[in-house]
């Protein structure tokens, strides 16, 4: 069996397979030094870095796998590697595809309001998460949850599916479920960047924003008095405004209330901030 993993989701897998499964060779990234450290304790034969454009061909060319397998892995996989193994390659997505393709799935599906999300064992293809199905497991998504809180569950989802599909493998009677495109929905990648509130959305958008890139994300922000502040929880309150002040608006200093178009919030717990807030700032 061949491992591309990245990630304390990696690693778990890492750890858990090599106990019943001969591990040929592992790709990682260079920023995932616990992988890298177990596997040079183990001696497993490992890759670091972006396998594509061929680089890994010197690598492969005298291995020989049944099975390779990717979990949390950082990079795009190109025909060589997809190829290499003699019965499949499988990846495990953090969706249930075919919704949520593409990066950080379970964030974008705690910003859309889902109750639900989980994860998918998929056929490996050239295409983004768009193989055939061999698996899901359903992950239920609580009001106030954090993406923390959701991958956490992933964790003790991921090695029960990897396990259940690699005996079927192993048996010969794994099925393929073609994905249907039409359902399809893909997300991009998101960046620490990409975290700032728009007070003009109503207040569960922003709520579920929030709550989605939580400690110990990035975390989402603002920017008040042109210093940011980051907030990790909030919560509605019962409190009047006027719909002619402006959204984003400070209404209370002590706790912090903020005015959105269709409610106010409390700003509940917020990273370290140095800057005063006073009654009638903005935040943007």
């Amino acid at each position: 069996m061949g491992l591309l993993v990245s990630g304390g989701l990696g690693e778990d897998i890492l750890k858990k397979i090599s106990e019943i499964h001969e591990i040929v060779f592992v790709f990682t990234d260079k920023h995932s030094l616990e992988i890298r450290e177990y596997v040079n304790q183990h001696s497993i034969p490992n890759f670091i870095g972006n396998p594509r454009n061929s680089r890994t061909a010197e690598f492969v060319k005298d291995k020989s796998i049944d099975v390779l397998v990717s979990v949390n892995y950082l990079y795009i996989i190109d025909s060589q590697l997809i190829g290499l193994p003699i019965k499949l390659a499988f990846n495990i997505h953090g969706s249930l595809l075919p919704k949520y393709r593409g990066r950080t799935p379970h964030v974008w599906a705690i910003i859309n309001n889902e109750s639900e999300t989980g994860i998918t064992a998929h056929v490996i293809n050239e295409g983004c998460d768009t193989g055939p199905i061999l698996d899901q497991m359903l992950v239920r998504i609580e009001p106030n949850d954090t993406g923390n809180m959701v991958l956490g569950k992933y964790k003790n989802c991921y090695f029960p599916l990897v396990k259940d599909v690699l005996a079927k493998i192993e048996s010969g009677s794994y099925e393929l479920t073609q994905q249907d495109d039409s359902l399809a929905t893909y997300f991009g990648k998101r960046t620490p960047e990409d975290g700032q509130i728009n007070w003009n959305w109503q207040k569960e958008r922003i709520r579920n924003w929030v709550r989605a890139q939580a400690f110990p994300y990035p975390g989402a922000f603002s920017y008040i008095q042109g210093q940011k502040i980051i907030i990790d929880e909030l919560v509605f309150v019962e409190r009047g405004f006027h719909s002619e002040q402006p959204n984003g608006q400070i209404l209370s200093v002590d706790p912090i209330l903020v005015k959105t178009p269709n409610g106010v919030v409390q700003l509940k717990q917020v990273r370290s901030f140095d800057r005063t807030i006073h009654l009638g700032d903005i935040l943007n």
